[in-house]
């Protein structure tokens, strides 16, 4: 009798020392991902999540769709998640005002920015550039009422543009130029509700987020600003980054495949 019991309790010993054993090997590798039979957690531990800094005033590029979601989305957005996909990547986007990104990446806040932001010389200093995903021209906005049809009109009048842009750079050439003056702001939509109020006269904005603001407000005008270089988009990263040269041959790819100009036509239709 004595014996049964001795092997009864033997044989519970050895189940329990059992489980507890196959629950260890499957914490280590739910934790570790290294496990050479499991191809998911292998999967996770190699995938790199990069923080990625955004302005998400200025659609069509990225924008929150508040009737949607508090989703940040647009063409910059898909850009950044369809190069990321092909590198392995994960991405997690962060919203902040356009003026503090490259501070941001400086700091290392930010593993790369996609804001679309145009290379400059001064920006060029402290912070690597992509390869070009797109070509844009620059508008000067006013209310129709006001009859602005070119930069002698502005003359003596109050002009807005986004804090550290290159639309503000190019407003204040312009104004010593032609006699108005600068007024900057944080956002976009700022701008427009400005010259609604009669605060602003103008606005220097990008041709793609003008005609989004043109079709929705029917009192709002426009007329091209002509420069002798054309204006690029770029993604923007630390200096020195080795993501530059892993990003710049996906973008490269994706212009060669059209997936750049399939992009445009879902994100640059203006209803």
């Amino acid at each position: 009798m004595k014996n049964k019991v001795f092997l009864l309790m033997l044989g519970l010993v050895i189940g329990i020392l059992a489980a507890c054993g196959t629950a260890e090997n499957e914490t280590s590798t739910n934790g570790s991902g290294s496990a050479p039979d499991s191809s998911t957690d292998a999967t996770t531990e190699e995938t790199k999540v990069l923080t990625v800094g955004t302005s998400a005033d200025y659609a069509p590029f990225e924008f929150v769709d508040t009737k949607v979601s508090e989703d940040i989305i647009g063409f910059d957005i898909d850009l950044a998640n369809l190069i990321a996909e092909r590198l392995g990547y994960e991405l997690k986007f962060t919203n902040s005002d356009f003026n503090s990104l490259i501070p941001g990446l400086q700091a290392k806040k930010y593993d790369l920015v996609i804001s679309g932001m145009t290379p400059t010389e001064e920006r060029d200093e402290v912070v690597d550039f992509s390869t070009p995903y797109y070509e844009t021209e620059q508008y000067m906005v006013s209310m129709k009422e006001s009859n602005i049809t070119s930069m002698e009109d502005l003359k003596g009048k109050k002009v807005g543009a986004q804090v550290s842009s290159i639309q503000e750079d190019l407003a204040k050439e312009f104004g010593e130029e032609h006699g108005f003056t600068v007024e900057s702001r944080d956002l976009i939509p700022q701008l427009i509700q400005e010259m609604k109020n009669g605060r602003l006269d103008a606005a220097v904005i990008e041709n793609i987020v003008s005609d989004n603001y043109l079709s929705q407000n029917d009192d709002l005008a426009a007329f091209t600003i002509k420069v002798e270089e054309p204006d690029y988009k770029a993604v923007v990263f630390q200096e020195g980054s080795t993501l530059k040269a892993e990003f710049d041959g996906v973008i490269q790819e994706l212009i060669d495949e059209g997936k750049i100009e399939e992009l445009k036509k879902k994100w640059f239709v203006v209803e």
